[in-house]
């Protein structure tokens, strides 16, 4: 069974992760800038003084904090994938891995995908982010990919119905596509099959 059906809605990669990861950062966020607030203010009232060491410790308390507030900004200025859209690309997805609402991110490049398919050494995206250079984005993913072993090739398209049709092609010949192709579990992830490995390794350069 692929893992898009196994998983839960909202997790990276699935339907709704933006939507779910704004609010689950913008509450660590709080957490995190709640505490030393707290004991600032507090020491403040006690102490009738805010130049203690209590003010120092509050400041360093909440870099944290601060850290995770960067997170937050990058996460909420992502836009959550159509549901309309979701539901058409998981009309064709059939026996495919597939992955949704990405924002990839390298030193150079970044964009937004909608969606991704994995079948064997094929790899093909979608997105609609008319600003993503992704023929950059691609070729990026691809070294990374080929750097863990995995000699896929890495296609991203910014026309919906040529991804649709590629995978029906892609599940019409999915035997064939993982004909030949060798593959030891990875002892970190043994309940993983290839196709779901090399979805984790997309999954972990992006946002």
């Amino acid at each position: 069974m692929s893992s898009q059906k196994k998983s839960t809605v909202g997790k990276k990669g699935e339907y709704g992760y933006f939507s779910r990861e704004k609010k689950h950062r913008l509450l660590i966020t709080a957490g995190l800038f709640a505490l030393p607030l707290t004991v600032y203010f507090v020491a403040w009232w006690i102490n009738g003084s805010r130049e203690t060491v209590w003010t120092v410790l509050a400041v360093v308390g909440c870099l944290p904090g601060c850290r995770s507030m960067v997170s937050l900004i990058m996460i909420l200025m992502r836009k959550s994938m159509d549901r309309d859209l979701y539901e058409e690309i998981r009309s064709h997805a059939g026996r495919l891995v597939m992955s949704y609402e990405m924002y990839m991110t390298f030193y150079e490049k970044s964009g937004y995908i909608d969606a991704i398919a994995v079948c064997g050494n094929s790899v093909v995206g979608y997105s609609g982010d008319a600003k993503a250079d992704l023929a950059t984005l691609a070729a990026e993913a691809q070294k990374i990919l080929r750097k863990n072993g995995y000699k896929a090739d890495v296609k991203i398209l910014r026309d919906l119905r040529p991804f649709l049709d590629r995978l029906d092609s892609m599940n019409q010949h999915y035997d064939s596509l993982h004909e030949g192709i060798k593959f030891t579990p990875d002892s970190k992830y043994p309940e993983l099959s290839r196709d779901e490995l090399i979805k984790h390794t997309i999954l972990a350069i992006c946002l």
